[in-house]
């Protein structure tokens, strides 16, 4: 097989995607032909050299990679247009792509939308299972609607006035993943003042209320070839005086989230873990997970609340399989087989007869009602 591995993207996680997607092209590259596609922050595609390391990437990579064109078409995928003059544009092909984008249109269904019309294979969620895992307002619901226990979230703009739970409070991008553009504010007019003081909350924010009693707990669940659940991991502050998990924590700089303070596996009660990976399958069935998701929840020795869904995790949560110890390799070959047996979207257009077109009148008659 050839194998393809995309990270990148025009996204606040654009770093610690890179990092990602070197660790899998390493781990790939001893059994398979792989080829590297970097997506750069202004959007653009490249075909680069497998060899890069991490700060390759500060450098502008234009003279090291080979431009390419991504075409959503029925026959469209990316296309090698470093010889355009010449009219000899090639298509890059693939057998799967492991999507390692974290963040932006690489995690929240563009990119993954934009495959499926290109009936191409790909790595992690689907184009549902996306949209909802990016969206932390319809996640929240659909988790509260199916008895998942979930803390009160809300919508945020300024015409609220008020809330039905006291301050202080937890202020979040609406859209978007990691602890990227979160917020712990004392009340309702500083959380309303974020809205245009924090570029994360532009498309949309949403309240709940801040528990210092609760610690994060984090579990991983991969789909392929059936459902199992990773080692439950305890993330460590690195400063304990900070109110929240920050980026900082998740993200050690230079060594993405295998490197970050843990504790793993998390020492909790059996009953308070039994908890969290029943709540983990069953989050799992509903939103019909695909790939490698990470499950995040706030817990205390009583409570324990589901918080969001990490569809395509830093690492890809590797470093989590330790109970029993799955290597990295594993994972991405069963992403991989994932990818290529339950495949994209297939769209059909069943029943568009023509017969609503042969039987309406003029377009002028159907505007007179």
């Amino acid at each position: 097989m050839k194998i393809a591995v995309i990270f990148g993207g025009p996204s606040p996680e654009h770093d610690i995607s890179i990092l990602t997607g070197l660790q899998v092209l390493r781990t790939l590259i001893s059994k398979y032909e792989v080829v590297s596609i970097y997506w750069t922050k202004s959007g653009n595609y490249l075909l680069i050299p497998n060899d890069l390391e991490p700060a390759d990437f500060l450098e502008d990579l234009s003279k090291k990679g080979i431009p390419l064109s991504f075409r959503v078409t029925e026959s469209g995928g990316f296309y090698d247009v470093s010889s355009r003059l010449s009219k000899k544009e090639k298509k890059l092909e693939f057998d799967s792509l492991v999507n390692c984008c974290h963040g932006g249109p690489g995690e929240s269904g563009a990119l993954q939308g934009a495959l499926d019309i290109c009936s191409l294979n790909y790595t992690g969620p689907n184009l549902s299972y996306a949209l909802l895992g990016m969206d932390k307002l319809s996640f929240g619901l659909l988790m509260k609607s199916t008895g998942i226990e979930t803390l009160e979230r809300y919508f945020l703009d300024d015409s609220v006035d008020s809330l039905p739970f006291g301050g202080p409070y937890i202020v979040k991008p609406r859209f978007g993943g990691s602890s990227i553009g979160i917020d712990v504010v004392a009340d309702l007019a500083t959380a309303k003042s974020r809205l245009s003081s924090n570029i994360h909350l532009k498309a949309g924010a949403v309240i709940e209320p801040y528990r210092d009693d609760l610690y994060d707990i984090q579990i991983a669940v991969k789909s392929y070839p059936t459902l199992m659940l990773s080692a439950i991991e305890r993330p460590l502050k690195r400063n304990m005086t900070n109110e929240i998990l920050s980026y900082k924590d998740k993200y050690l700089p230079g060594q993405g989230m295998e490197g970050a303070s843990r504790e793993l596996p998390a020492n909790l009660d059996q009953k308070i873990a039994d908890k969290i990976r029943n709540a983990a399958v069953l989050a799992s069935k509903v939103l019909a997970v695909r790939g490698i998701s990470r499950f995040d929840f706030m817990v205390n020795e009583t409570e324990v609340y589901i918080n969001e869904v990490n569809t395509i995790p830093g690492s890809l949560s590797r470093y989590m399989f330790v109970d029993p110890k799955v290597e990295f390799i594993e994972l991405l070959e069963d992403m991989i087989a994932e990818s290529r047996i339950n495949h994209q979207q297939h769209y059909s257009t069943q029943g568009a007869d023509g017969s609503a077109l042969k039987n309406a009148e003029s377009v002028a008659s159907k505007l007179m009602y």
